[in-house]
């Protein structure tokens, strides 16, 4: 049976001795784009066990946090599981989905040589880098239908724009993707230093962002520390849509300080990932 790597090498050498490949060279990063993705997902698929963890995280945490926040605030269930739902999502599931699935794959196709490889083959680094962003767009956008499906089993509602709220959990993944290759890129040298580096990071981060706890418990010291925790303004900002019906217009600090590290974050990636290229060939 072919490994997933060779398999992603025949695909790809299919890809360039196909004529329409070369007669559309609009499509060639599309197509390489695509691979890649196609590649990741099969592997996971293959595994199963990290998409099973990563569907099991998420629906504890939303359902163990609805029913705290309802009793403790003595809210009616469906109101707790509209106000837990959002900070689930985006502090919770994405994160480890998205910065850590992220840092995995990096780490991962390091250490089993597969970037050498990929540069004995047409694939351009663009199409790599949005392979691994859209295959985790894929995995984190899955996590979003299984969070509210969940949450509307208990009667929970979207009441803002959902429109407002894709861009919202676009830009989250895309943070969390381009902090990973980051991470990936030049903190992370073996599959075991993942783990401790999500949660020296993150742990602290997610806490701090509202993710577990909501941060109108917060004392007013811990509230002005959190304003420079990029998981506390997408948590504030989704919480807003989907849970107060807000536009964008009464989000507006937390939506644009989001855009800039979002910019930010694929801008280092990108960098980062370019760095490592360089090293990876000289070694």
């Amino acid at each position: 049976m072919l490994s997933p790597e060779r398999i992603y090498f025949a695909r790809m050498a299919e890809i360039v001795k196909s004529t329409q490949y070369w007669r559309l060279p609009q499509m060639k990063y599309w197509r390489e784009t695509i691979a890649v993705t196609q590649r990741i997902l099969i592997e996971l698929l293959r595994r199963r066990r990290s998409l099973i963890f990563w569907s099991i995280f998420p629906i504890s945490v939303l359902i163990l946090g609805a029913f705290i926040l309802a009793e403790r605030a003595k809210l009616p269930i469906n109101t707790a599981f509209e106000y837990t739902a959002p900070s689930t999502l985006v502090g919770a599931a994405l994160f480890f989905s998205c910065l850590g699935g992220s840092v995995a794959t990096v780490v991962a196709e390091r250490e089993q040589q597969t970037l050498k490889r990929l540069f004995l083959s047409p694939l351009s680094g663009i199409s790599y880098f949005l392979g691994i962003f859209l295959a985790h767009s894929c995995i984190g956008l899955g996590q979003t239908f299984l969070v509210y499906t969940v949450a509307a089993f208990w009667g929970a509602t979207f009441k803002g724009s959902i429109f407002l709220g894709f861009i919202i959990i676009l830009m989250s993944i895309a943070a969390y993707v381009g902090l990973g290759f980051i991470l990936g890129t030049q903190l992370a040298r073996r599959i075991e230093d993942v783990n401790a580096l999500v949660a020296a990071f993150g742990v602290p981060l997610l806490i701090l962002g509202g993710a577990f706890l909501p941060s109108s418990l917060f004392p007013k010291s811990l509230i002005n520390i959190a304003k420079y925790d990029p998981i506390y303004h997408m948590n504030e900002a989704f919480v807003g849509v989907s849970t107060k019906g807000k536009q964008i217009g009464d989000i507006a600090p937390h939506f644009w300080f989001l855009v800039v590290f979002t910019l930010v974050m694929i801008i280092g990636g990108w960098l980062s990932y370019r760095r490592m290229l360089l090293v990876e060939r000289r070694l």
